[in-house]
């Protein structure tokens, strides 16, 4: 369910972008307001653009999205600060926390409207540290940076 939700918000997102896109261009006079004129087959093009859309969108979230392991050694009581303090300072706070399982969203508004509310970083305890699941970019920075960080303690991560 996830998926598709994160697939319908893509296409109407990349929508937006575009009608934005050719509303800035209509209104300083640099294309026709006229669908006919602004694309070579009308309103065939219009359909065509917005399948392209819906592809890319229903493809997006497969590779944009991941989970994977950050191995941090140590009991969650003697990791869990360091782990918050750690999301802390690279821009996220803490949501909720469920037993040993942490969720954490961007703290800037602005981060969080570009990335259409899907800027979640779930942090799942497993027995050799955490499952981490969110974007792809930023799950692969978390997971190097918390096992640099727990690696070297004494070392900015």
């Amino acid at each position: 369910m996830k998926y598709i939700v994160r697939a319908l918000k893509y296409f109407v997102y990349i929508t937006l972008l575009m009608v934005l896109l050719l509303a800035v261009l209509v209104a300083l006079g640099m294309v026709s307001s006229d669908v006919n004129v602004m694309f070579r087959n009308g309103w065939k093009s219009v359909w065509m653009i917005l399948g392209m859309f819906l592809l890319v969108a229903l493809v997006y979230p497969r590779f944009g999205y991941t989970r994977r392991a950050a191995h941090v050694l140590g009991s969650y009581a003697e990791i869990r600060d360091g782990v918050v303090r750690y999301m802390e300072d690279h821009g996220y706070r803490l949501e909720k926390e469920a037993g040993e399982n942490l969720t954490f969203v961007s703290r800037s508004l602005l981060k969080r409207i570009f990335r259409i509310w899907e800027d979640r970083i779930t942090l799942e305890r497993e027995v050799a540290g955490f499952y981490v699941e969110g974007l792809t970019r930023d799950v692969t920075q978390i997971v190097y940076g918390l096992e640099f960080k727990f690696r070297n303690p004494d070392g900015e991560a």
